[in-house]
């Protein structure tokens, strides 16, 4: 019964919005952690690079395996840019704010990360996928 439900639920599209999102997310973690680990930039900066960098996986793999959107890209990305948009900014200024608060910016990142979750696969379902 549990791997019935656990199929299910990872074939539905919140299931695979999250897989999508856990593999945006590693992404943009890794970006962040090598350009800081390495010096080349500052974390805020970093975040906002690895946030770019998740994006593009998000709308790939969002737009092949999630829904299956039979919509044109000329459609479908400039709403999905304009979503980016916005998670750029929410991820931008919580990162901002839980950077000055926390010890590490790892944690402030998924503080971050876990900001925009539920409006973001709201934007992504009902606005940029969305059927008919």
């Amino acid at each position: 019964m549990p791997i019935q439900f656990a199929k299910q639920f990872f074939s539905s599209p919140l299931g695979k919005f999250l897989i999508v999102g856990g593999l945006a997310t590693a992404t943009q973690f890794a970006v962040l952690f090598l350009l800081v680990e390495l010096h080349i930039c500052s974390e805020l900066v970093a975040s906002g690079l690895g946030y770019g960098a998740g994006a593009v996986v998000n709308y790939l793999l969002n737009y092949y395996v999630t829904f299956n959107s039979g919509q044109s890209h000329l459609a479908t990305l400039p709403k999905f840019v304009a979503v980016v948009g916005f998670g750029l900014s929410v991820n931008t200024l919580v990162f901002y704010i839980a950077n000055a608060i926390l010890p590490w910016y790892g944690l402030s990142q998924c503080v971050a990360t876990g900001a925009s979750l539920v409006a973001n696969f709201l934007l992504h379902k009902f606005w940029i996928y969305r059927k008919g």
